[in-house]
């Protein structure tokens, strides 16, 4: 059975920034076709559900109030990836526009709920490993087309 990385808020999980989650039923109904393995690289690095939002700014992340927590994004990147080689991964599915998990889209750093071209930490860090990231906005579709 194919191992796949998922955030773990896909699969209904609260542990997004707003202490709740992003449950993808389309995910949840084929976890019987892979194996998942959950996890949330913010949460892995140490900060809080709920959380103070974060955005990717100059390379580096900053929440809301202007603390840098790049540390934390980071660590949590390492671990994953850590996790992803114990395990053998070769696929992730990610939240798109997170700051950790965003596969094409990220926020622009503004807070201003615009969205920009780019990466989360822990795509960045799996895709430099060879280790294709998915959006969760485009499996929906890839499912439907087999179908």
């Amino acid at each position: 059975m194919i191992k796949i990385l998922i955030s773990k808020c896909l699969l209904g999980e609260n542990c997004k920034y707003n202490g709740r989650n992003n449950l993808r039923e389309y995910l949840v109904n084929i976890q019987d076709k892979v194996e998942f393995i959950p996890v949330c690289p913010e949460v892995m690095g140490g900060l809080p559900t709920p959380r103070i939002p974060s955005e990717i700014r100059d390379e580096k992340v900053y929440n809301e109030i202007e603390l840098d927590v790049t540390r934390n994004y980071l660590e949590g990147a390492t671990k994953v990836l850590e996790i992803a080689k114990e395990n053998k991964v070769k696929y992730a599915i990610f939240k798109e526009r997170s700051p950790s998990c965003g596969v094409h889209n990220i926020y622009d750093g503004n807070f201003s709920k615009k969205t920009i071209k780019g990466k989360g930490i822990t795509t960045r860090l799996l895709e430099e490993n060879r280790i294709k990231v998915y959006s969760d906005e485009e499996i929906e579709e890839l499912i439907n087309n087999k179908n």
